[in-house]
């Protein structure tokens, strides 16, 4: 798949067929994550990879809209280190640029995938970390669920908005 086309194509994907993805792709897929830009290069990430079914249906339970998890073959979990940041608040830059690249790998390699916001919500993040076993200055800042699709998602609709781009300065239509 070429970056451009995988860049417009890529779907939040919520079904899967309970099949498992191979070991080799999920560590490519954690590459991809790793290799997301951070502020000064600091890489203030760490990701949990997880496949004990137990631990999944913890996490289902802790959050609103995991249900998803119950047929990922994986939950990658992106966590910030807050002593590995560049400057207050910038793990979630970081982070959230290594959640990108770990969506766009799963995409390009044929498999699904979705975002479950754990920051900013403490219940989320208090739950996660408890779950999991993270010390204080780590930060769960999401969980990525992983599958096998179940089908083929529907195309995406038109996103494109012109209107939204400005020019040199904001300045009134």
């Amino acid at each position: 798949m070429e970056l451009y086309e995988g860049l417009l194509s890529r779907r939040s994907i919520r079904r899967y067929t309970g099949g498992k993805i191979p070991e080799a792709d999920i560590e490519k897929i954690i590459r991809a994550g790793m290799y997301a830009p951070s502020a000064n290069n600091k890489r203030p990430w760490h990701f949990i990879v997880v496949d004990d079914r137990e631990i999944l249906n913890r996490i289902m339970e802790a959050h609103p809209y995991a249900g998803m998890l119950s047929k990922a073959s994986h939950a990658i979990v992106v966590c910030g280190d807050l002593d590995k940041q560049n400057a207050p608040g910038y793990y979630l830059l970081d982070c959230s640029a290594a959640i990108q690249n770990v969506l766009l790998a799963i995409h390009a390699l044929g498999y699904g995938g979705v975002w479950l916001g754990v920051e900013p919500r403490m219940e989320r993040i208090n739950a996660v970390s408890e779950i999991l076993g993270l010390p204080a200055h780590v930060r769960p800042v999401a969980v990525i669920s992983a599958g096998i699709p179940s089908g083929k998602p529907p195309k995406i609709p038109q996103r494109f908005e012109p209107g939204k781009i400005r020019r040199n300065m904001w300045k009134k239509k």
